[in-house]
């Protein structure tokens, strides 16, 4: 069940790139982080260029992502490739002038922490082996 939220900022992107960005990111998330497709949420979210800088310097497109996963159940090898994956996601969108600077963060929660539905990770986890 995990959150992906991607800012994008510099390039307006429309309806065809924020669906692609949505399809690619869980087709990632699915396939490099065994997370089911149904379970997976994805916000893309256009930002103001002018609040963001790298090294101090105003860029001419950015890109971020942020995933939020549950603690345990992806190795640190399986989210090194979404990291790899992810950027190479943002680059194949918003163009070469991407940063080298741009990030793909993978927030690791502890079961208890985090949930939906209105039952946290490990409510499901004893439910299930009940």
């Amino acid at each position: 069940m995990p959150f992906v939220h991607i800012k994008v900022a510099g390039r307006k992107i429309g309806e065809t790139d924020i669906r692609r960005l949505q399809e690619e990111a869980t087709k990632l998330m699915v396939t490099l982080m065994r997370k089911r497709a149904e379970a997976t949420a994805v916000l893309v979210e256009q930002a103001d260029l002018s609040g963001w800088s790298v090294g101090g310097k105003p860029l001419a497109v950015a890109g971020h992502i942020e995933v939020k996963i549950t603690e345990g159940t992806n190795t640190p090898e399986e989210r090194q490739r979404f990291v790899e994956a992810g950027h190479a996601l943002l680059k194949s969108v918003l163009g070469p002038e991407l940063s080298v600077a741009t990030y793909v963060v993978v927030h690791v929660i502890a079961p208890g922490d985090y949930g939906y539905g209105g039952l946290t990770q490990e409510q499901r986890k004893l439910a299930s082996a009940a």
